[in-house]
């Protein structure tokens, strides 16, 4: 294979859970392992008390002591560097990637709108309330990330190898491009068939 480690990366809405989860079909079997950063940080944060219970499926960085929050992130870095195969995905994993040889960072980029479209629809709420969830969220988040890494741009196009509109491609051929990336070509034009 090209990589030996992988990173997903997006804004809230913009499809890294939903890339990890088709990944999982053709990679596990292969021995690959795979960590949502977001799943682990929900589930943290309830079994902490540190989630709202009239609102489970939304939480914040905030939530998080800063101790807590550099233990993950570093603890991404650590696997990234020292194990193969790990298929991280989380809202710095790409970030936390920068420096380390042999890893595919993978950045996930769709239009504002689209992606309160998403969550309102993902969430079952009303688009008022996923426009908060979306655009608080994110403001909340980067904040403390700033605050505790420096003033970076988290997202920015030109510290990734591989930048995918998930609006203009389906979730079909976005597996597809990772697959052709790390070296796994299909048969007939789509491994993800």
């Amino acid at each position: 294979m090209k990589y030996r480690n992988v990173t997903i990366s997006g804004r809230v809405g913009a499809g890294s859970s939903t890339l990890l989860k088709e990944l999982k079909k053709y990679l596990v079997p292969q021995g690959w392992e795979f960590f949502s950063g977001g799943e682990f940080m929900r589930q943290y944060a309830i079994d902490n008390g540190l989630i709202n219970q009239n609102d489970p499926k939304h939480h914040y960085a905030t939530a998080y002591s800063d101790d807590f929050d550099r233990q993950v992130d570093y603890g991404m870095k650590e696997r990234l560097e020292n194990k193969e195969k790990q298929i991280l995905e989380a809202d710095l994993a790409g970030f936390m990637a920068k420096g380390i040889s042999g890893v595919l960072k993978i950045l996930l980029v769709c239009h504002d709108d689209i992606r309160v479209d998403r969550v309102a629809n993902r969430d079952e709420v009303t688009i008022e309330r996923a426009k908060e969830h979306v655009f608080d969220r994110e403001g909340e988040n980067v904040a403390k990330w700033k605050r505790l890494y420096g003033d970076y741009d988290f997202w920015d196009s030109k510290n990734f190898d591989l930048v995918i509109d998930t609006y203009s491609h389906s979730k079909i051929e976005t597996v597809d491009m990772v697959l052709k990336e790390l070296g796994m070509e299909g048969n007939g034009g789509s491994v993800a068939e």
